[in-house]
């Protein structure tokens, strides 16, 4: 079947993020009053409601949201305990209305003892209930003095309301028809524990954490809370979330500031307003593709789980087929138009920092470890040899060499631009390198009359061969020049270039000696030399033709302008390189599937005011993509990367790893066969990406 002739799938199914492999979650902090489960009751389910409303599939509630935590002795009363159960029952039967699970907390007595304890709530029923493993008894606390621990209980299931449900801390609760949704509840203290039930529960399969807390505040609580559920979830791959109590809990001696947040993998994604003077609710979209694809990827996680699987084997798996939402629910969670680098200008700033001073200290392993003190480069007056000379500069400063063993030369070619050279050239100056220029027109002349090529008698043929030729050129005289001085020869192709094939094989510009920019995407070699200007790193001078450069089209220079001076346009044959990192992070980093990956940059690139964009970018330079580009793009990204490239990759020369996107080094991060085809990513792409406008949808 033809492009043409596949079928387009339903629009509505494509932009519904369950239909993507995410699940929409919500933390909530009712504003409770202490002794008044009813009251109480009422809260939750206002809360339940706008959750539902929201499309959220889950609701998690704070740690005895029901009675409020602070009782103290009341939770004796018995009176208390039986208006519990009664807020309890009038949750359970207004939740018929929704498909929202809700996490809710009361005081259960069970075998004769106190437990504190979650309860999941679904359509009606009662799924589970787990009780509190470890209950804190120091300083402020003294929770032994009103409820015994889950370990103390016997009963593994319980009667409650008429029915009957499992209880104990060892209970996964699996949407059946959502895969990889999988839920554990724990409550509080269980956190700060050295191991939480939530990390056995993780290692049998939870990808969502939920932790219903109480935890009164003190300074810098809250940051120790952050810190505890951001390790928690990056150590589990998992996404936890917590809700501590807000609004309305007694202040006899504590305080409370309704902590809600979100974690995925160790990543914020949502945090409510701290001391708000009434109720809240935060919502987030959890990628459950990501976390089981990194789960499959670590192996570590696996050789952990293995380690367990005696306990992991006792586990108890309670399913459900929870209704999801369907149509367009939006998404709530942000995803970085340029993954490869930060949106925040600090945090950009450290990720600039690392990567130029790992490319720095890499090279000069390299050349102590050879005994070698020169260097060889091409510089063309572009964004790669430009980052690469810089590199190679300052190798030279931190080796405590003459910054004139940098051997540069710009080669000129048929359809070198003079601005590119004068860039070049004033690059060179200005960095105090030994430049110069060898002109490689007569080489690549003879090269053509040798080969019988019409170019040579004359004819204005620019094909292939006639770009090649001169990319092998250039590549000749620098390996031999490198052998002429004892020098290397240093690779400028970033990883966006490897990623699509863009280079010529063997002795063209894909082989150097060593390759500083191996694993650097396009968008961040932009945003390192827009660092390095702004970091005031160099002269102004040298300031000035950075700024040049990075205003420059991208383009090979191989091929003359066309009759309409229009240069050869890189971007305009393999795509925005914007676009394309984008698909190649989500591709090579995380493995899904194209669909998927189209879905995330149409959420990424679609509306240029939606989301902020990184520091200083210009408004001229901010671009946005209709879905119908982002498939055209994406098509050719997967055709490049999974049908033609693999067997340049395979024999890549060395290069530092840079970026935690990773690399495609055949010795590193991506391990791939030279003769694959692209057929099943091109038909998934093809049967569940609707090719519309912005305008159609």
């Amino acid at each position: 079947m033809t492009d043409a002739e596949t079928p387009c799938p339903p629009a509505g199914d494509f932009f519904n993020l369950y239909h993507q492999g995410l699940v929409r979650v919500a933390v909530c902090v009712p504003e409770v009053v202490v002794a008044d489960p009813s009251t109480n009751a009422r809260a939750t389910l206002r809360l339940a409601q706008q959750a539902a409303k929201s499309g959220a599939l889950v609701a998690l509630f704070p740690e005895l949201g029901l009675s409020a935590y602070s009782n103290e002795d009341l939770f004796q009363q018995q009176a208390l305990l039986d208006a519990s159960l009664a807020a309890l029952d009038e949750v359970r039967l207004a939740s018929r209305e929704f498909a929202t699970l809700l996490a809710v907390g009361l005081p259960l007595a069970v075998d004769g003892r106190l437990f504190n304890t979650a309860v999941l709530v679904h359509q009606g029923r009662l799924l589970g209930a787990a009780p509190k493993s470890y209950l804190p008894n120091f300083r402020e606390f003294y929770e032994k003095r009103q409820f015994s621990p889950a370990r103390d209980a016997l009963s593994r299931e319980i009667s409650l309301l008429g029915e009957t449900i499992p209880f104990g801390n060892d209970l996964l609760f699996e949407a059946r028809n959502l895969p990889g949704c999988v839920l554990h509840m724990e409550l509080c203290e269980d956190l700060w524990t050295p191991i939480p039930p939530s990390t056995h529960a993780a290692l049998a399969g939870a990808t969502l954490l939920l932790n219903l807390s109480a935890s009164n505040i003190t300074i810098g609580k809250a940051a120790e809370r952050n810190a505890l559920c951001a390790a928690q979830s990056g150590k589990c791959l998992a996404a936890y979330l917590y809700s501590a109590a807000g609004p309305g809990e007694s202040s006899t001696d504590l305080a409370w500031d309704g902590h809600a947040v979100i974690y995925e993998n160790g990543q914020l994604l949502a945090e409510s307003e701290r001391f708000a003077p009434s109720e809240q609710i935060i919502l987030a979209d959890i990628d459950l593709d990501l976390l089981i694809g990194e789960r499959r990827r670590r192996t570590s996680f696996g050789d952990a789980a293995a380690a367990e699987s005696e306990h992991l084997r006792g586990m108890r798996r309670i399913g459900f087929a929870p209704g999801l939402p369907g149509g367009d629910l939006g998404l709530r969670r942000r995803v970085e138009r340029f993954p490869f680098v930060p949106a925040d200008s600090r945090t950009r700033d450290a990720y600039c920092y690392e990567a130029y001073n790992i490319q720095v200290q890499a090279l000069a392993k390299r050349l102590a470890a050879t005994s070698i003190e020169r260097l060889v480069i091409g510089v063309s007056g572009g964004l790669d040899s430009t980052q690469a000379l810089l590199v190679a500069a300052r190798t030279m400063d931190r080796l405590g060499l003459p910054r004139t063993n940098v051997l540069a030369y710009t080669l000129p070619g048929f359809a070198t631009g003079e601005s590119t050279r004068v860039n070049a050239w004033t690059l060179m100056r200005a960095l105090g390198v030994t430049a110069a220029e060898i002109d490689i027109r007569p080489s690549c002349l003879q090269m053509l009359q040798d080969l019988g090529h019409p170019f040579a008698d004359g004819q204005p043929v620019h094909d292939v061969t006639f770009e090649n030729v001169q990319a092998g050129e250039r590549t000749s005289h620098l390996f031999r020049l490198a052998n002429h001085h004892q020098a290397l020869v240093l690779g400028t192709g970033d990883l966006s270039e490897i990623a699509l094939g863009w280079s010529t094989y063997g002795v063209g510009d894909q082989m150097s000696h060593y390759n500083v920019n191996a694993s650097v995407s396009k968008t961040l070699i932009q945003y390192l030399i827009r660092w390095l200007i702004a970091s005031n790193q160099f002269d102004d001078a040298t300031n000035a033709v950075l700024q040049r450069i990075l205003d420059t089209e991208i383009s090979p220079e191989l091929v003359p302008p066309d009759a309409q001076g229009h240069i050869q346009s890189t971007q305009d044959i393999i795509g925005p390189y914007e676009l394309q990192d984008f698909h190649l992070y989500y591709i090579s980093r995380y493995g899904l599937r194209p669909s998927k990956v189209a879905f995330l940059a149409w959420h990424a690139w679609h509306d240029r005011a939606h989301g902020p964009w990184p520091d200083g970018m210009r408004p001229e330079d901010q671009q946005e993509y209709d879905l119908s580009s982002i498939r055209r793009w994406l098509e050719v990204f997967v055709r490049r990367f999974f049908g033609g490239s693999q067997f340049k990759r395979s024999c890549m020369p060395n290069g530092p790893k840079v970026s935690s996107g990773g690399s495609l080094s055949p010795r590193g991060d991506w391990r791939a066969p030279s003769d694959a085809v692209a057929a099943v990513w091109l038909d998934e792409l093809r049967q569940n990406v609707p090719n519309i406008t912005s305008a159609e949808k």
